[in-house]
């Protein structure tokens, strides 16, 4: 049995195998494997007595399950209009920069991916940006530079 094999066989017996299930499946395989492969949502599917295709839905219609490999750190920005307004676009430029990426790409190394997401729910305070699961609230380029730096040293 493969090591994804075993995730999802735990993380059915954690959460059952009804529908229902499926959510908080997907997500597990996400935080223990950074994404879902394609032999995940197979295996998960045939735990669940699901169509792949099902599986496979759900997963791409979610933001926040991967369905690519992703970075050791995955850094989202808010791309609402609140925070267009407020200036995430520089904020944007200046990750790029900084990493040598465009958004939506990783970096070499694989310690950073570069997305935007369409809401963070942090419209009074944008813009905002999210690695991994710290928000980062009230951003100028530099503020967002200096954040970022701190995580490359610590890598």
């Amino acid at each position: 049995m493969s090591r994804t094999e075993n995730l999802v066989s735990e993380l059915v017996e954690k959460h059952g195998r009804s529908r229902n299930s499926l959510m908080p499946i997907l997500q597990g395989i996400v935080q223990e494997e950074r994404f879902l492969s394609e032999e995940a949502m197979i295996e998960i599917a045939r735990e669940l007595n699901l169509s792949t295709a099902d599986v496979f839905g759900t997963a791409s219609f979610y933001t926040f399950l991967d369905t690519v490999p992703r970075g050791k750190n995955i850094i989202r920005v808010c791309k609402t209009i609140s925070c267009h307004m407020k200036g995430k676009d520089e904020v944007i430029e200046a990750l790029e920069a900084l990493l040598k990426i465009k958004v939506g790409e990783t970096t070499h190394d694989r310690n950073f991916t570069l997305l935007t997401a369409n809401c963070l729910g942090w419209c009074h305070k944008g813009p905002v940006m999210l690695i991994n699961d710290e928000v980062y609230p009230e951003l100028t380029p530099h503020k967002a530079c200096e954040i970022l730096e701190a995580y490359m040293k610590a890598q």
